[in-house]
């Protein structure tokens, strides 16, 4: 089965950009599968991957070649690979519309978004323009958390030049039966929504709690608290946008368990903007349960992790499968492949079963 490698579109030249762009020369140069979950998904390898086009509103960014623009400020993910090719891809300016929070207009000089005049007059008729000009066929979203109207902007955009969508943020598309049936209708696939870390936080906290549960434990709390230096969380420190972030990684948490905690009795969310530790994300998860003779037991977990690699060994995987979805002529919500990647997939699943479900699902199986 000889699948067409997939051109990628990628919404938001951020440090999730930076280390997807990044790793995919890593991989094409060195041969090496570290880190992968599926080094070979129907045929392609994550080297197979090709760059289309990219689209920001930040003026140090756009017009710029892809290789470039991942490394101007703010974006301050660790380099890994130094030279990363982008196939003559370059960014666009793209509509400013709720994707930039107030306070990173005028933060400081470092941080602040330089948002281009372009970006002002952008449209969705643009947008549709570059997709179609550079043969785009699968689109990435990473814009920030709280960017509902954008996200809707670009799904819409993948409607009009069929194109498959995998939405990497907390807006609601593959999980909000509205969009799930335009997509299912146009017969386009979508994979989403808010994209689970390969080793992180939330994939963390849903192994613990399912485990104690599993072994005969009472969850009588817990919390997640997550810190970091990246514009995700600069971005996080306007609360107005979290919204949709906190219902996600809590239904993600709470899914897995047979009686899940009311909201008195479990937090989850970013907790603080950390400028020093730029792209380190440290993650604090905190239970506290029952066990036999209902005596207590308390956990305290601490995860440090390079946050912005962490979400491209996921995104890898799900771009693949886009592929291999539109060479099937199989659209809407790839449901198998969501609730393996995704924290607020449109069914949720156990992990174990879910990774099996999508393993399933590539080899025709499922």
């Amino acid at each position: 089965m000889s699948i067409s490698p997939p051109r990628l579109a990628i919404v938001g030249v951020g440090n999730c950009a930076s280390s997807l762009i990044q790793g995919l020369t890593w991989y094409r140069r060195s041969g090496s599968t570290i880190g992968l979950m599926h080094p070979d998904i129907a045929g392609l390898s994550v080297g197979d991957i090709t760059l289309a086009c990219a689209f920001d509103v930040d003026q140090r960014k756009i017009g710029k070649p892809l290789a470039q623009a991942i490394f101007a400020p703010p974006n301050n993910a660790r380099v890994f690979c130094s030279d990363p090719e982008d196939h003559g891809a370059r960014v666009f300016a793209g509509p400013i519309g709720d994707g930039v929070a107030d306070h990173l207009r005028n933060f400081d000089q470092q941080h602040r978004v330089a948002a281009s005049p372009d970006s002002n007059t952008a449209t969705l008729a643009d947008v549709i323009n570059v997709l179609r000009e550079t043969r785009a066929t699968v689109l990435v979203n990473y814009l920030p958390v709280g960017s509902q109207k954008a996200s809707e902007l670009y799904a819409q955009a993948c409607l009009d030049t069929r194109i498959a969508m995998v939405n990497c943020i907390p807006a609601f598309i593959a999980s909000d039966g509205t969009w799930a049936g335009r997509f299912a209708k146009a017969n386009i696939p979508l994979i989403g929504d808010d994209i689970k870390s390969q080793f992180g936080a939330t994939i963390v906290h849903r192994q613990l709690m399912a485990l104690a549960e599993s072994r005969g434990f009472t969850i009588d709390s817990s919390y997640q608290l997550n810190v970091g230096g990246n514009t995700d969380f600069l971005n996080m420190l306007e609360r107005s946008r979290l919204g949709s972030k906190k219902i996600s990684k809590t239904e993600a948490v709470n899914s897995q368990l047979k009686t899940a905690l009311d909201q008195d009795h479990i937090h989850i969310g970013p907790s603080d903007y950390i400028p020093f530790l730029a792209d380190n994300k440290v993650c604090y998860i905190r239970m506290n349960v029952r066990g036999f003779g209902g005596l207590p037991m308390e956990l305290d977990l601490k995860l440090s992790v390079d946050d912005s690699p962490n979400s491209a060994g996921i995104v890898v995987d799900a771009v693949r499968c886009a592929a291999l979805a539109l060479h099937r002529k199989t659209g809407g919500p790839l449901a198998e492949v969501s609730a393996a990647l995704m924290k607020h997939p449109p069914v949720q699943r156990p992990d174990a079963l879910a990774a099996a479900e999508m393993d399933q699902w590539i080899i025709g199986t499922a």
